[in-house]
């Protein structure tokens, strides 16, 4: 470990202006990432901020939907009331996600914050673009059975790990941030980054803003939603390929659908050709496994990854048909 000052935040504006201030200095909460990372040596602040004891917990249902704390554990959100009745697919990611402890531990805005759990990232022996632009990807080429098969670039294969954030996706969740410049509104669909020509940006937040909250709206099709991991083990395993979906279904119908995929992208995957192709169609098998096979389109491995693609459709198929039957 490197040497670290710390410094506990107690008004959100003198927070930002801090880290906003020294390119070196991070936002800490619940640290169930950021201490990993540093114990790897992948990250190295010269001070954390400890946001714990800011305003920014809670949990607040409301007629148009929930606005959660960026402080609220996972834990505490995934037992709520609201949360259970209107936005299961929510509540599934969270309890899918991680142990217990960590659950009790980690932070609704770190969780959606979290840096990729790509071996060849954490492991500074190793050539990685996103830890060191120009030193290459590792990935492409070597051991890359959990990463990207969409939304990659030349420069980085890696896959995003929250579980949580693709049910956020599939929910149409919105993150409130504030930074220097005030609050801004971000849909979390376009929160997240691919890599592209630049891999070390993963989000459109800039330097010192802060998450303070993410807002869900009420719909039809959030309540009728499941979240669905695929693993190689039950517990404390992250997923090879996860889907959040979401039916609107009247008299056997689908009015409205909702599609996003996890664990085969850089970012939460919003799968908008599934969702086209199930609007207006019988609520059937059927129709699922049709709309299923457009999940990957676009998608290609790179040799160990090359099952996801596959397995991606599989998976699309079977989350339709378990939101179909909540009730």
């Amino acid at each position: 470990m490197r040497p670290v000052s710390y410094a506990r935040a107690t008004d959100t504006a003198a927070a930002i202006a801090y880290v906003g201030g020294d390119p070196h200095a991070e936002f800490i909460a619940g640290g169930t990432n950021v201490v990993d990372l540093m114990k790897d040596d992948v990250a190295r602040p010269s001070t954390l901020v400890d946001i714990t004891r800011l305003p920014l917990g809670g949990i607040t249902p409301s007629a148009t939907g929930i606005r959660i704390g960026a402080l609220a554990r996972m834990s505490e959100v995934a037992d709520h009331p609201a949360m259970q009745a209107n936005f299961p697919a929510v509540v599934q990611a969270l309890n899918e996600s991680a142990s217990p402890q960590l659950r009790n531990m980690a932070t609704i805005g770190g969780n959606v914050m979290q840096r990729t759990r790509c071996t060849y990232f954490r492991d500074v022996s190793q050539p990685c673009n996103k830890r060191a632009p120009g030193a290459g990807c590792a990935a492409i080429g070597g051991v890359n059975r959990m990463h990207s098969v969409i939304g990659t670039s030349p420069h980085c294969i890696c896959a995003h790990a929250s579980d949580l954030a693709v049910a956020l996706v599939m929910a149409g969740a919105t993150i409130h941030a504030r930074g220097a410049g005030g609050e801004r509104r971000i849909p979390i669909e376009a929160l997240y980054l691919l890599p592209g020509d630049t891999p070390q940006r993963e989000t459109v937040l800039e330097r010192g803003e802060l998450i303070e909250a993410i807002e869900l709206p009420a719909s039809t099709t959030a309540r009728r939603s499941v979240y669905l991991k695929v693993r190689d083990r039950r517990q404390y395993e992250f997923a090879l390929v996860s889907v959040a979906a979401g039916l609107d279904i009247a008299g056997g119908t689908i009015r409205a659908a909702r599609v996003a995929l996890g664990g085969v992208a850089p970012k939460p995957w919003r799968a908008h050709e599934v969702e086209a192709q199930l609007i207006g169609k019988p609520a059937n098998a059927q129709t699922y496994a049709a709309a299923a096979a457009y999940a990957s389109t676009g998608m290609r491995g790179f040799g160990e990854n090359d099952f996801k693609v596959p397995l991606t459709g599989r998976a699309v198929a079977r989350a339709l048909a378990m939101a179909e039957a909540v009730v």
